[in-house]
């Protein structure tokens, strides 16, 4: 083994806990539950927050369908420009003949 490979197993290598390591762990688990929070918020602010992302989410939605009806309706008008345009092409090479 190389030199790093025995300083990570050494570093890694399990250690029994120093006595009273459960007790402290337990002590500031129930200190953190005691714990406030620093900017409390109202119950009702998720609510609001989730409505305003819905309303903001559909409404690119709705944008973004309104971009795609233009889009099928320029490429209907430009499919009967085509269809005129061929017809009258047509009659002009008539009239030339």
């Amino acid at each position: 083994m190389d030199r790093l490979e025995e300083e990570l197993k050494k570093a890694l290598a399990r250690e029994a806990p120093s006595d009273g390591f459960a007790e402290r762990v337990a002590a500031r688990a129930a200190s953190a539950e005691k714990r406030v929070a620093v900017f409390p918020l109202p119950r009702w602010s998720m609510a609001v927050a989730a409505t305003v992302l819905l309303g903001v989410g559909g409404g690119l939605a709705y944008r973004e369908h309104r971009g795609e009806v233009a889009k099928e309706q320029v490429m209907q008008a430009m499919r009967i420009t085509a269809v005129k345009l061929n017809h009258i092409q047509a009659h002009v090479r008539e009239v030339r003949q």
